[in-house]
């Protein structure tokens, strides 16, 4: 039986097993359900609101139905949500085509502000590259998500400076970012519309410090691709030619530290067996990558811009990746390659600023031209192309 991966909680379960939430109109005669908060949906995402309760189809066995009657009022009802977190799906989630992106990495290494950063490129700049209906789906965005972004967009955007960091999930799990992407194609001389879920969650740094964190972060495994972003002021030999600042220096660790605890977790809930390489494809983001502006000098070859047409531009893709391979030899840390080689068979560098330039991390202010997006988007579109929902060009 076909499995899927909820967009909310991270776990996967057959087709079949989906269940359904009551609207909340009863059937003639019947009394009305109530609303009520559910708990393991505020266990698993944080959603705290009332909710209309969900229960499951009879008889299903392995096929999803569209329509089940509730066994309590006795409404008929087309939501379909997750067995496990009750969550409310998008309408088109049992169809399949909808990837699941992980986000993750160490301490420090700038998740959150590169989050923002990327949800609102998606709905401003690249919605308009692409021709895309880009916006967040279901209840979720209109607590938790809408909450979250507000405030750290006003912080960027608006007020220009930085906020802390994020909390541990041990303290209190965050909403995941769902969107829906939406996009026309031409198949067949016929203008035709694929829908496509993105589910994001920022894990706090701390997570990834422990294994036993790790471990218990269900959406690494349930991804079906990663972004692992990398703190580049930790690279062993960047402090030799760069100005790293007192914030970058404290309670960080390698990059390669943070590699081998994601690939383990990756490997060990797979069983995934020591002559095999993990199939997942992950974007290897170096973040801040604005802080190597000058070393680099302006007509260096990271620093020229892909084009910017309806697809990924794959040849600006390999350009940088073969550019970073070698900059991560020269600051010695070829050691991550080495590491990537071994354990991945699709993998590929970039490098981002989410800010466009270096803030004040003393003051925790952003430069005074404001937010400069610098190629933010190039890892979720390379992601996209791999699973077939954007074009990519040729190398």
């Amino acid at each position: 039986m076909a499995k899927v991966a909820c967009p909310y909680c991270y776990h996967r379960f057959p087709v079949g097993h989906l269940r359904f939430q009551c609207t909340g109109r009863p059937a003639p005669g019947r009394e009305k359900c109530r609303k009520a908060v559910d708990p393991e949906r505020q266990r698993l995402t944080g959603y705290a609101a009332t909710t209309w309760p969900t229960f499951a189809a009879p008889g299903r066995f392995g096929r999803s139905p569209r329509k089940a009657d509730c066994p309590d009022c006795g409404t008929t009802s087309g939501i379909r949500a997750c067995p496990v977190c009750h969550t409310p799906l998008p309408a088109n989630f049992a169809d399949g085509g909808s990837p699941l992106i992980g986000v993750v990495g160490g301490k420090n290494a700038g998740k959150t502000v590169y989050t923002t950063v990327l949800v609102h490129e998606l709905r401003n700049t690249i919605r308009r590259r692409f021709d895309a209906d880009i916006a967040f789906t279901g209840e979720q965005a209109g607590v938790g998500t809408a909450q979250w972004l507000e405030r750290y967009e006003q912080a960027l955007f608006g007020d220009q400076s930085l906020f802390e960091s994020t909390t541990s999930s041990a303290d209190g799990i965050r909403t995941p970012l769902v969107m829906q992407w939406r996009q026309p194609r031409t198949q067949l001389g016929k203008r035709v519309y694929r829908t496509t879920t993105l589910s994001f969650y920022d894990a706090a740094g701390e997570d990834m410090t422990t294994q036993e964190f790790v471990n218990s972060q269900a959406y690494l495994t349930a991804s079906d691709g990663l972004v692992v972003l990398l703190d580049p002021f930790q690279l062993p030999g960047a402090a030799d030619r760069i100005a790293v600042p007192d914030a970058g220096r404290r309670d960080t660790e390698p990059p390669i530290n943070v590699l081998n605890r994601v690939t383990e977790m990756l490997r060990s809930s797979t069983g995934l067996g020591d002559g095999k390489q993990v199939r997942t494809p992950i974007a290897v983001v170096f973040s801040k990558i604005d802080a190597f502006f000058g070393m680099l000098g302006e007509n260096h070859p990271l620093l020229r811009p892909p084009r910017t047409g309806p697809e990924y531009d794959e040849a600006a893709g390999q350009d940088t990746d073969e550019h970073l391979r070698a900059l991560l030899a020269e600051l010695g840390a070829d050691d991550i390659d080495a590491h990537l080689r071994a354990h991945y068979r699709t993998f590929r560098y970039f490098a981002v600023s989410a800010l466009g330039a270096e803030p004040d991390y003393g003051s925790k202010q952003i430069d005074p031209a404001g937010v400069r997006p610098f190629r933010v988007d190039e890892p979720l579109l390379w992601l996209l192309s791999n699973f077939k929902v954007i074009e990519r060009s040729r190398a």
